[in-house]
């Protein structure tokens, strides 16, 4: 029996993004492998949260507080691990203890903070500078999210590849939700400049379709506003999404226009749903949408008008082929993976 403990620190409810999304997936998958036994280590704002899928461990801090945050993960968690009997410690979140009697696993989503930092700024952006770069040095094996990633590693950290463990991301398929398309055009994700929403901005001026940017509040928000305004584009910025799915049956195209990814979910959140996807041709989002959706450069607006009004005119094609797609993509293969991954940390 493989006894793991999850490193949970850095997960707030609702304010962790893809990262949360990843670990609650994943971790009741993990949960039903017979070989591997789960200890959640939480932070006091996450207790209770898991449904009881495996026995939860409480850190004593609120991971809100950034400092609370480190002396959770890098005072604290060792030696509860330890204490439990963990011979692997899983970091589901980029950042690791640096020390302990264990093997260390560490789960690296992306290199925001190296290639583009702007998405980092203050306290957390500073952290990441110092802890990933650390965990990558200290970690027994690495579990990164795409092949770019693995190849981000080698040129920006010097990982090695062979230490690293290419563990892609999975979708979950909905429920039968019957798509009725609106002249719609769908951003999902985080509000920040590598996410470019600006590019979808600009090149829609002189169109009539609505453009809906989903995302908690940010310093971005009023950047999109005045682009909007300048060009005379319905912008809507939707700080809340009560139905996601019902948002999604609506969008008669998905944009997915970043500058950098280390995955890039709503690509395959959007083909599952039937959504046609036009998706940036950089970092990891090629790997995640083959050619189900319409790769284009996210900094030539031309060409991103070109393809949503593709995506617009003809969309059954785009349609079948990113339902197929999303298909391959399983939680219950990211987390088969992930065991293997422990299984070579202890080899």
């Amino acid at each position: 029996m493989i006894e793991v403990g999850l490193n949970l620190v850095f997960l707030v409810p609702g304010e962790t993004g893809g990262m949360e999304t990843a670990a609650r997936e994943t971790i009741p998958r993990l949960a039903a492998i017979e070989d591997v036994r789960l200890t959640l280590l939480v932070n006091r704002e996450a207790a209770g949260s898991f449904d009881g899928i495996a026995e939860e461990v409480v850190v004593p801090v609120r991971a809100a507080n950034r400092f609370e945050w480190v002396r959770g993960e890098q005072q604290l968690l060792p030696g509860i691990a330890a204490k439990r009997g963990c011979r692997i410690v899983h970091s589901m979140g980029s950042t690791a203890p640096l020390r302990g009697p264990f093997k260390r696993v560490t789960t690296i989503h992306d290199l925001n903070f190296r290639i583009v930092p702007e998405s980092h700024f203050g306290l957390r952006g500073l952290g990441m500078r110092v802890l990933v770069p650390a965990a990558a040095r200290r970690s027994h094996r690495i579990v990164v999210d795409a092949v770019s990633t693995r190849d981000d590693l080698r040129d920006h950290l010097k990982v090695d590849p062979a230490k690293v463990d290419v563990v892609p991301l999975g979708v979950t398929m909905p429920n039968s939700v019957e798509p009725q398309p609106e002249r719609m055009v769908l951003c999902v994700g985080a509000k920040r400049p590598h996410k470019n929403a600006a590019a979808v901005v600009e090149a829609l001026a002189g169109s009539d379709l609505r453009l809906v940017v989903t995302g908690y509040r940010s310093p971005y928000d009023r950047v999109l506003r005045e682009r909007a305004a300048a060009v005379g584009v319905r912008l809507e910025l939707p700080e809340w999404v009560e139905d996601l799915d019902e948002l999604y049956a609506r969008a008669g195209v998905v944009v997915v226009p970043s500058l950098y990814e280390g995955f890039g979910l709503p690509v395959l959140e959007a083909m599952a749903r039937g959504v046609p996807v036009v998706s940036s041709n950089r970092s990891s989002l090629p790997e995640v949408a083959g050619d189900a959706a319409l790769l284009v450069d996210p900094e030539d607006r031309r060409a991103v008008r070109a393809a949503i009004d593709q995506a617009l005119a003809d969309p059954a094609p785009l349609r079948a082929k990113g339902l197929a797609r999303a298909r391959e993509f399983t939680w219950e293969r990211t987390a088969r993976l992930t065991a293997e991954a422990y299984r070579r940390a202890l080899s």
